[in-house]
């Protein structure tokens, strides 16, 4: 069963603690990490939390505006969602150019979709580790994904290390708008052709 607080993670098992507090033990399905926490923290994801949204719409494509740091969600040439986002970071700390986590221009289908997922990266001095990252959306096979963050509110900034930021309720939005459908178990699908969403960055000049 799944269960969520900003993250999405799985629950394997359940006790009372010595204060008698119920807990869950909590799991990540393609993860490592596993621990227990109190109920009190948690809720229930049901099959409603992923149900899709409009799914018969037709022209359905996302973009991403990495100048503005919006993504606006479209069937056909109407506009049916908007939010800031927090795309890659395009400058060092120094303020110098550096593209090493930019989001790259580009139209790619969405090739894998998980309603939590493990992410990290990066070298052992300035690498990161999150777990249950909610409402993934992979669509550049380096990894590269829309996905819910919980872990800053400064959206409308590029924030990341070359992914799409969103808060997750937006993103959780967009996941369940966007093709492939995903169902409640296992909660993920990876296809290999190219019947998907649509996911186009753009970066105008103006």
């Amino acid at each position: 069963m799944l269960f969520r607080s900003g993250q999405v993670i799985w629950c394997d098992g359940i006790r009372s603690s010595e204060d008698g507090q119920t807990q869950y033990h909590l799991s990540e399905k393609y993860g490592y990490d596993t621990f227990w926490a109190n109920a009190s923290a948690f809720k229930p994801l049901t099959a409603e939390d992923i149900a899709p949204i409009n799914p018969e719409a037709a022209g359905k494509r996302v973009l991403v505006n990495v100048n503005q740091q919006t993504l606006s969600c479209f069937e056909g040439n109407n506009e049916v969602f908007f939010s800031q986002i927090s795309t890659g970071i395009k400058y060092d700390a120094f303020g110098l150019p550096d593209d090493t986590f930019a989001t790259a221009e580009g139209a790619y289908n969405i090739w894998r979709k998980a309603v939590g997922f493990h992410m990290g990266g990066g070298a052992r001095e300035d690498g990161w580790d999150i777990i249950a990252v909610p409402w993934t959306l992979l669509f550049v096979g380096s990894g590269v994904a829309i996905h819910g963050a919980f872990w800053h509110n400064d959206f409308g900034t590029p924030k990341s290390h070359g992914c799409v930021n969103a808060r997750p309720e937006d993103a959780k939005w967009i996941f369940r708008w966007t093709s492939p459908q995903v169902s409640y178990y296992p909660g993920d699908v990876t296809i290999t052709n190219f019947d998907s969403t649509i996911i186009e960055v753009i970066e105008p000049l103006y």
